[in-house]
Parts: C-alpha cells; sequence; structure tokens
C-alpha cells in the first residue's frame, strides 16, 4: 500500500486522490447495467467497485469507445490487460473478468488528449467479443458477490485490514496522512476491501486474482496475506532507511554547504575552479596538436569537470592536461642558415676545435638545402675542462635554437628517462620531456652530459631507455609513461658529451655520431686565455677597468708550472687566483703593477707546483718514459726495472692492471727468445729476478700502450745501455715483436711537449694522427715511426 495517490494512463501514469463517491462501494442497485458494452483496457491497474479513478486515456479505439459510451448511458467495461508492455492488445490479452464503470466526467485536454474520471459499479465477466473495431464491444454477465458471514471471525478479518493498512501508512513517509482518515471512516466491508486493495502496492496479477474472487471473506482473507507482505516490506525499508539517514543528513548538509559556497564564489567573481578549466579550455582552442592529444585532453577536461576539487585524483588529471598544454606541439624556432654568421659564432665562442666546427657547418648546409633533415646524435668526447658543454650552447647560438641542458651523471632510475605512470605518488613526465616543457620548443639544441656517467641498478637501466631517445628511427614516436602519448624529437639537435666512450653501453655508443675532442696545446692554451678566461675573471672580480698586463710568457709559465691538464679548468681556477689578489691589493689602495712578472707570479701563486727537470736528467740503464692516456688527458708515465739475484721470476708494482702486467710477461718472453739478437747472455734469465715499477703507486693503470715502454726498459737493464734522454715512446707489442698503434694520440704528444720531450716513437699507423695535429703545436719535436720492436731499441737505447 505505497501510494493514495493513483492514476491509470495507457502512456504514463496521472496521481489524483482516490476518493470513495458512493460510500455503500457498489453503486447504486436499481442502476440497470447492459447486457452489451464498450470496452477499455487499461495497462497497469485494476478497477474495483465503488473506486474513484482518472485516466488518461490515448489510444485511438479507447477514445473512441470513450466518447461512445459518454454520449450514451455513460457506461463502459473497464479490463486489465494480461501484459502491459503489448501497445496494442488482441482479444487473447484481456483479462476475462472487469468492473462495469460510470464516466463521472470527461475533459479534452489542451494536447488533444482526453481525461476521464470513472468509478466503478460491479464486477463482470466476458461472454462474447461481439466487435474489435472500431473498438472492443463485448457481451457480459454481471458477476454477484457471495457475502461473508456476518461472524466475529469475518470482522476481525475487517479490523485487522483496517490496522495492517494503518501500520503501512504510518511506515510510509510518502503516503498523505487523510489516507489514515479515510480508512476509519469506511464502515462498508466491502467497499473497504475494494479501497485497500486498489491502493494495494503489489502485482498485477495479484490485483486481478482479487478481483476475480467472488467470495468476500476469501477475498479480505487474500487481501491480509499481501497487506501482510507489504508490511514486512515496509518494515524492512524503513530500518534501511533510519540506518542510512545519518549518512543522507551528513551528505544533504555537505552539499547544502557546498552550494552555498558557490554562491557566494559567484557573487565574488565565480569559482576559482571553473575559471582555471575555462582558461585551460580556451589554450587548447589555440593548440595546433596531433589528434590523439587532442582526444586525450577532451577526454580529460571532462573527466575534471565531473569530479570535486577535494578528491585525490582530481590533481593527477589536472596536472596531466597542464603538461598537454604546456608542451609545444609542433612549436619550432626558425633555424638560422647564414653559414658564414654561424662560423663566426664557433669561432667567437671557443678557440680551435676546427673539427667540431666543420662538422656543425655540414649540418646547417644540408639543412639550408634539403628543407628538413632527421638530427644527427653527436657525441663530444674529451677530457674534462676543454668545452664540451659550452660548445652546446655555442651550437644553439650559431643555428639560432633554444638551449637546454640535461645532466645525466649518476643517473640510475629508468623513469627519469621513460617518466613514471600516472598512479603513483609523486609521479612526474620524463626529465627530456620536462626539459621539452620548459624551454618551450620542440627542435632545441639538448646537451645529455655525462652520457658516460650514467648508473644502473635494480631500478632499471637509463642507457637503454636512451636507445629510443637517441635512435633517429624512432625518436618521431618517443612514448613517455606519464604522457601516455608519442612526442616527436625527431627535430631535436642531441648533442651528448662523455670522458670516456669505453663507459658507454655498446647498443647506445651505436647510435652516436663520436666526435673526439683532443686536449689543448700551450698555444691554444695560451689563446684561450687571452681571449676569454682573462676577460671573464676580470668581470668577475671587479677589475673589468683594471690594467694589468699579462703577456705571452707569463701565461705560458703559469701553464707549465702550475697545471698539468688536458683542459683550461685549473688554468681557470689560477687566473681567479691571480684576480683575487689583485683585487685585493686595489681595496686596500695598493699600488697595481703595470705587469704581471714571473716573479709576480711566484709571490701570489707560490712556488711552481710542476718541474720538467725530471725529464731532462739522464737516467740510469732500465729506466724508460712512456706515453699514457687517462681520462684528463694526456700523461708521462715512468717504467722503472731492476735486477737482483736470483731464480728468473718477475715482479710487477705500481698498481697496475691487467693488460699492463700481461705487457711485461709479453716483453720479458720476447727477450728470452731474442736475447742473442740483443747481446743477452741467455744464462742471465735464469740467474737473476726481475722487478718492474711503474711510480705514483696510488693511481691505477691499465692500458696496452706501455708494451713498447716495458720492453725498453727490460732491454736497457739487462744490457746496461741507457735510454735516450728526451725521448718518450708508446706502442703495443706482440710476442713476435711488432709493434701495433694505439688511441689517444694527440693527447699524448701535447702531455709529451708540455713535458719538454723532444722525441716520440709511435707505430707506423699512428702517423696519421699525428698529421691531424696542427703542425706549429708539435714544432722542435721529432717522430720516429716503427714496425718492429729492434727498431724501436735501436732508437732508444745509447751505445755502451
Amino acid at each position: 500500500m505505497n501510494r493514495f495517490y493513483l492514476g491509470n494512463s495507457e502512456d504514463e501514469m496521472e496521481f489524483m486522490p482516490i476518493i470513495p463517491l458512493n460510500e455503500d462501494g457498489e453503486g447504486q442497485e436499481d442502476e440497470n447495467i447492459p447486457d452489451e458494452l464498450a470496452l477499455l483496457p487499461l495497462r497497469n491497474t485494476v478497477l474495483f467497485p465503488g473506486v474513484v479513478l482518472p485516466i488518461t486515456v490515448g489510444r485511438d479505439k479507447s477514445i473512441k469507445a470513450v466518447n461512445d459510451a459518454y454520449k450514451t448511458d455513460k457506461s463502459i467495461g473497464v479490463v486489465a490487460q494480461k501484459d502491459s508492455t503489448i501497445e496494442d492488445p488482441g482479444v487473447a490479452d484481456l483479462s476475462e473478468v472487469g468492473t462495469v464503470a460510470r464516466i463521472v466526467k470527461l475533459i479534452k485536454m489542451p494536447d488533444g488528449g482526453t481525461t476521464i474520471i470513472i468509478q466503478g459499479r460491479k464486477r463482470f465477466k466476458i461472454d462474447e467479443i461481439l466487435t474489435e473495431d472500431p473498438y472492443f464491444k463485448a457481451k457480459i454477465s454481471v458477476l454477484q458477490d457471495e457475502a461473508a458471514e456476518d461472524d466475529s471471525e469475518f470482522e476481525a478479518y475487517i479490523s485487522s485490514i483496517k490496522d495492517l493498512a494503518a501500520q503501512i501508512i504510518q511506515l510510509s513517509p510518502n503516503l498523505p496522512s487523510e489516507a489514515s482518515i479515510i480508512l476509519k471512516n469506511i464502515e462498508n466491508p466491502s467497499f473497504l476491501v475494494h479501497f485497500v486493495s486498489s491502493n494495494l502496492n503489489s502485482d498485477l496479477k495479484d490485483k486481478q486474482q482479487l478481483l476475480e474472487t467472488n467470495n468476500l471473506r476469501t477475498r479480505a482473507e487474500l487481501l491480509m496475506k499481501l497487506l501482510q507482505t507489504e508490511l514486512q516490506l515496509a518494515e524492512l525499508k524503513n530500518k534501511i532507511t533510519n540506518k542510512t539517514k545519518a549518512d543522507l543528513d551528513k551528505q544533504q548538509r555537505d552539499y547544502f554547504l557546498q552550494q552555498q559556497m558557490k554562491s557566494i564564489k559567484e557573487e565574488l567573481g565565480g569559482d576559482a575552479n571553473d575559471r582555471e578549466l575555462k582558461e585551460m579550455k580556451r589554450k587548447a582552442e589555440e593548440k595546433k596538436w596531433p589528434a590523439a592529444a587532442a582526444e586525450a585532453f577532451a577526454k580529460g577536461i571532462e573527466k575534471l569537470e565531473r569530479m570535486h576539487p577535494s578528491t585525490p585524483d582530481y590533481s593527477v588529471v589536472y596536472n596531466h592536461l597542464d603538461l598537454l598544454l604546456d608542451l609545444p606541439w609542433g612549436e619550432y624556432t626558425t633555424d638560422s642558415y647564414d653559414l658564414k654568421k654561424a662560423k663566426k659564432i664557433l669561432d667567437h665562442d671557443h678557440y680551435g676545435m676546427e673539427k667540431i666546427k666543420e662538422r656543425i657547418l655540414e649540418y646547417l648546409a644540408v639543412l639550408k638545402l634539403k628543407g628538413d633533415m632527421k638530427s644527427p646524435i653527436l657525441c663530444f668526447v674529451g677530457p674534462p675542462g676543454i668545452g664540451k658543454t659550452s660548445l652546446g650552447r655555442s651550437i644553439a647560438n650559431a643555428v639560432g635554437r633554444k638551449y637546454v641542458r640535461l645532466s645525466l651523471g649518476g643517473l640510475h632510475d629508468e623513469s627519469e628517462i621513460r617518466g613514471h605512470r600516472k598512479t603513483y605518488i609523486g609521479a612526474m613526465p620524463g626529465r627530456v620531456v620536462q626539459s621539452i616543457r620548459k624551454i618551450k620548443s620542440s627542435n632545441p639544441v639538448m646537451i645529455l652530459d655525462e652520457i658516460d656517467k650514467i648508473g644502473n641498478d635494480m631500478r632499471g637501466d637509463p642507457s637503454s631507455a636512451l636507445l629510443e631517445v637517441l635512435d633517429p628511427e624512432q625518436n618521431s614516436t618517443f612514448y613517455d609513461n606519464y604522457l601516455e602519448l608519442e612526442y616527436d624529437l625527431s627535430k631535436v639537435l642531441f648533442i651528448a658529451t662523455a670522458n670516456n666512450i669505453n663507459s658507454i653501453h655498446p647498443a647506445l655508443r651505436d647510435r652516436l655520431e663520436i666526435i673526439d675532442l683532443s686536449g689543448y696545446s700551450i698555444e691554444e692554451k695560451v689563446e684561450i686565455a687571452k681571449r676569454h678566461l682573462l676577460p671573464k675573471q676580470k668581470d668577475a672580480h671587479g677589475l673589468k677597468d683594471t690594467k694589468v698586463k699579462i703577456s705571452n710568457a707569463v701565461i705560458e709559465q703559469l701553464i707549465a708550472d702550475y697545471t698539468r691538464e688536458s683542459g683550461v679548468r685549473e688554468l681557470d681556477r689560477q687566473f681567479a687566483a691571480i684576480m683575487r689578489n689583485l683585487a685585493k691589493q686595489v681595496a686596500m689602495e695598493e699600488k697595481l703593477p703595470d705587469a704581471l712578472t714571473d716573479e709576480g707570479l711566484q709571490k701570489i701563486l707560490g712556488k711552481p707546483r710542476y718541474s720538467n727537470e725530471i725529464y731532462k736528467v739522464g737516467n740510469p740503464p732500465g729506466v724508460a718514459v712512456g706515453l699514457a692516456w687517462t681520462y684528463v688527458g694526456g700523461d708521462i708515465l715512468f717504467i722503472e726495472s731492476s735486477l737482483s739475484d736470483g731464480k728468473g721470476d718477475l715482479k710487477l708494482t705500481g698498481n697496475l692492471g691487467n693488460v699492463m702486467k700481461e705487457s711485461a710477461v709479453t716483453a720479458l718472453t720476447y727477450l728470452q727468445s731474442h736475447a742473442a739478437e740483443v747481446g743477452i747472455d741467455p744464462k742471465i734469465f735464469a740467474q737473476k729476478s726481475v722487478h718492474v715499477h711503474v711510480p705514483e703507486g696510488a693511481v691505477p693503470k691499465d692500458g696496452p700502450s706501455a708494451g713498447i715502454t716495458m720492453l725498453t726498459a727490460l732491454t736497457s737493464v739487462f744490457t746496461g745501455r741507457r735510454v735516450k734522454s728526451y725521448l718518450a715512446m708508446t706502442g703495443e707489442i706482440t710476442l713476435r715483436g711488432q709493434v701495433l698503434p694505439v688511441g689517444g694520440i694527440k693527447e699524448k704528444i701535447l702531455a709529451a711537449k708540455r713535458a719538454g720531450i723532444r722525441e716520440i716513437i709511435l707505430c707506423w699507423q699512428n702517423e696519421k694522427d699525428i698529421k691531424e695535429i696542427n703542425p706549429s703545436y708539435i714544432k722542435g719535436m721529432k717522430f720516429h715511426y716503427v714496425r718492429q720492436m729492434n727498431q724501436v731499441l735501436e732508437i732508444a737505447l745509447l751505445k755502451k
């Protein structure tokens, strides 16, 4: 019993009060009911005798039946459809038992529809369908109710029906309070049963069963069962409602407060979140991004509009959309194709480096002629302090692109390159996408600094993640885990820097165009000092207008006595020390010298740190000078050997690596097998123990370059012939006595020049490396190119 407002419509429900128009519930006994009646099928309700219902009539057949009945005796037969979903019912779809109704009122609605108010009179049974068109018309017979015995049991049924109905009304807050008053005022048992049955919240077939039951007592029993079921449902609903009422009240309270806050914000100029979303949409309209990005933004903004700003996912979606808007989709800076201007910029910013400058100009030339080219992945390899990183900025200025630097030193998490998943707390896009976002350009010059110092642990291998970034065939569709979209990196000019190419992952190294940057010669350092270092340090220490001359000779003295490096970083620090001293003199109002002299240099920097005298002193037999390559450039290496009484064993000291140890063993074996050729008694090898030592034992040393130096030192100690002064050598040795080429020649030659070495012994295959060095840098040096070890011994060892 869920309502006392009920209606039936062929298309929809109308809700009007059910009012008993006739207290006796069965209508006027003396009114004649015709044997033939027009039928009105109802979809979703059953009409009971004595009950008044408003009906909205929509079907053409029903409208004709109602109009004809209203014009005659206003009687019509109301029957329920067996299936309410059927739009145009047939004879088989009609219930056999219905209710004769009187049309109390007929109302024409403004929309063309018809509404009637009908009152049930008597139950009837269809005996025969006479016509189906233009509406159903049937021959009927009126059904008489079998009266219940007037005993106390039947009275108890009627009382229980009233009580149950009253309880249901009390448990159902949607039912009007007038319903209880109507129940109390109904005295007729038959009408009470019909009235409660009509308002029962039961299935249509249960109501039809009530209507078809002839015995009033049986009808009351069936109604009581249905009421008890409905009461149990009402109690359960009420229990659930009370249980959730507190939560609902809180939600309603929060909603009410939020609506108030929204109204206040609108009065103050609108909600800040709404303004942000509108601004994001405006920016999105101006973006010229791919269809995939536009679709992702549209989905994200729709999701954001449905979410409350206080929810945790709001910030996740907002940050992702913010990244989409910040990325420069298809936004490129215009490259400068003025090659002469580019060359001038590169020459101004960096002295020397002709090979690199030539490579950049070649790239610009192709870009100018073709209009488009997949950017190469350049990798500058060289010792620290020679300007690899700063060269990238000069290239950006020359090309007219934006510059961004990405430091990879110590990077050990793969997600730093590819980005984190958005679901992670603190998720961010990868460093590459972050840099693109920051620089606001899709074709910058991006420096991948210290690519050889990338770490590797259980969180992934960043070197492998860089493979996609640095492959020209793949980086046009680079996928970032946070962005969840492909981004085109093919227009980015990547420039990697490294100190040691051997530390780079082989697969990654395969994608790089390696350009070697050798160390600077003394002449180059002098020019760099005059053009860049001195002006920079003067300006940094407030001495821009101070006129203190520093001659080339003093600068050369500073380079030779206070620095020992391939680059100019230590030289820059020494100039900074000089400028600090001069700044102190200016601040204390002391008189500055007109020019800096050697004495002034020693006064400021102290005694010289390095000296070449050690290379000029004649060494005893068994000592040879080799050339070595380190990650900071070339270096001088002494190989010392001595003999002592023993059993022919070999001792190696000086923190040597496996390759150097093997070079020493190879040299000794070669010497033993060719003892007669070099004038050594073969018996001495079994009577003497050999000790080979490389000074600076705290420094790890390895590599094949000391092979010929080892053999020269051993030959010297066994023959007693000293090694020629001012002579150094580098090359790998084989058991056959062949001399093989080695790398790092330019760095080694420049180190020898700094140390005052005058003669160099090299493999004949390294001659091409010497030709790449500016002749002015190696002026005064003599080079010997050899194929066999006996040539080395002939050049290096003095006669007894």
